[in-house]
């Protein structure tokens, strides 16, 4: 999606380690143009009508998944990352290592949100070496639902997530596959 590779490319700031950092417009401050561009987007690579609910993890991935949600006209679900008083009941749980946190989570989502009956599709801001999505599918697989696909803002394309995602079948769209990021120049070279 060139309107999102144009704007990482203009405010996007390449951090050691590659971090790609990219909080004045996706997950600090949301440009909501943006947004709503990104979520026209999964609707046009995502057409079946069999999507029942997004799934994605907080706290960055909401946003975007609202605004695609408007276009499939479905509900989110997002998995909490922390044991709340109102998470009751039967939750359906999986580990996940956040590759910008260096930190393992126990993410969870009430089993009343996510059924056998769900076609689910999970959305997400970034896609580095997949451990949040692989947890997301896990809670889906545990919930007996079905997985339609997993939609990313920003995949990493450097690092492995994606292309073991798609190994196993899974089917993954990102809007933006950056190839490589150079943190001395700042050069962010776009898959094509």
């Amino acid at each position: 999606m060139k309107l999102l590779e144009d704007r990482i490319r203009r405010d996007g700031t390449i951090k050691a380690g590659n971090v790609l950092k990219v909080d004045s417009f996706l997950n600090h401050q949301l440009d909501i143009v943006l947004y709503n561009e990104m979520g026209k987007e999964f609707r046009r690579l995502f057409p079946d009508g069999r999507i029942t609910k997004i799934l994605t993890i907080e706290a960055s991935g909401i946003g975007i998944a609202c605004i695609a949600a408007q276009y499939f006209g479905v509900p989110v679900v997002f998995a909490k990352k922390t044991q709340s008083l109102n998470l009751d009941g039967d939750v359906y749980t999986a580990r996940v290592e956040s590759f910008t946190h260096k930190k393992v989570y126990d993410i969870m989502v009430s089993a009343r949100y996510l059924t056998p009956d769900d076609h689910i599709l999970i959305i997400d801001d970034f896609l580095a070496n997949g451990c949040a999505v692989t947890g997301l599918i896990e809670l889906v697989q545990r919930a007996g639902a079905g997985l339609e696909g997993v939609g990313i803002a920003i995949e990493k394309g450097f690092q492995d997530g994606g292309r073991l995602l798609r190994s196993s079948g899974i089917r993954v769209e990102s809007l933006a596959v950056i190839e490589k990021m150079d943190a001395e120049t700042g050069v962010i070279t776009f898959r094509s």
